[in-house]
């Protein structure tokens, strides 16, 4: 990745997450509750699924790393959270994707285009960024992947920044996939990407452990470590790491931070029955100042410094 230079003073972290935010402003209590119109639903291999629900206000707020909250049928009273996966403000859309696994899921992924669903969104801190560091490495896991290729979208929008996206997965990717833009730097196998960030002009790569075509062997996290350890100290110094996955992921993308001594949030998962603060049932125990503390994932989270988690 390679970072183009400029005389004009940097915006302090504050007025670039504004600037990331302008058309989609955020806050706490933009929490829209709707009545919300499937608009397709797709199944993939290995049981995966892409939802796109039309929600106007909630698709006006939204930002890469925040969650829905979805009530998966009438039947079901508990709701099931989904990180958003892209809010289109313009068609009033959010796009999710998952594996149905539990009735509730299993529930929503009955449901066809025309059905309707109760949603909370958008719920949750997403992710911030800083100026000073605009090599933005994005590691996804699985169905981790969604706040990734958000997060990316949002970055290439506002044009400071040079997301690079990694993502891992044990089946096949549910994406339409691109020959990745030639680069000496990768393994000659890497040769799969996703056409969604090739449109974008957003680099991306793919891992996993099963063999899938154009992909690397191995751990996401081990393909992001080849990547950085090549750049050197100065490089280094501009990048800061974003990941979502499976524990074990984010517990190997944090030790990848502290090793190269790098900044690193994480959207970590957990179960909840609310979503919105009031039950405390997803709460995580965080590192902070004045020893640990129990945070609530839902509105404390889900984005958490991962030397907080970790």
């Amino acid at each position: 990745m390679t970072v183009a230079t400029t005389t004009a003073a940097a915006p302090t972290t504050a007025t670039a997450n504004a600037t990331l935010a302008a058309a989609r402003p955020h806050a706490r209590d933009s929490i829209c509750l709707s009545d919300s119109e499937i608009l397709a639903q797709t199944r993939h291999p290995g049981d995966q699924f892409i939802l796109r629900l039309r929600a106007p206000e909630a698709a006006m707020t939204a930002r890469a790393g925040s969650f829905a909250h979805i009530q998966c049928d009438a039947d079901i009273p508990l709701r099931r959270p989904l990180s958003i996966m892209a809010a289109n403000a313009k068609e009033g859309s959010l796009e999710f994707l998952y594996r149905p696994i539990g009735p509730g899921l299993r529930a929503l992924s009955r449901k066809k285009p025309g059905d309707r669903v109760s949603v909370l969104a958008p719920i949750g801190n997403g992710f911030s960024f800083d100026p000073a560091r605009p090599r933005v490495v994005a590691i996804g896991g699985g169905v981790g992947i969604p706040p990734m290729l958000m997060l990316a979208a949002d970055l290439a929008a506002d044009g400071r920044y040079l997301p690079l996206v990694l993502m891992g997965s044990e089946v096949p990717f549910p994406f339409e996939l691109a020959a990745p833009q030639p680069s000496e730097a990768w393994p000659d196998a890497t040769t799969a990407a996703l056409a969604r960030l090739e449109a974008l002009e957003v680099p991306s790569r793919l891992a996993s452990n099963t063999g899938l075509a154009g992909t690397y062997a191995g751990y996401v996290t081990d393909l992001a470590k080849q990547e950085l350890k090549r750049l050197g100290p100065g490089a280094l110094k501009e990048v800061a790491l974003y990941a979502c996955g499976p524990e074990p992921m984010l517990h190997a993308a944090a030790k990848l931070a502290v090793d190269l001594d790098v900044p690193c949030q994480i959207a970590v998962e957990e179960f909840m029955a609310c979503g919105i603060g009031g039950c405390a049932g997803c709460t995580l125990q965080i590192k902070t100042p004045s020893g640990p503390a129990m945070k609530r994932v839902c509105v404390d989270g889900p984005v958490f410094d991962s030397r907080a988690v970790y």
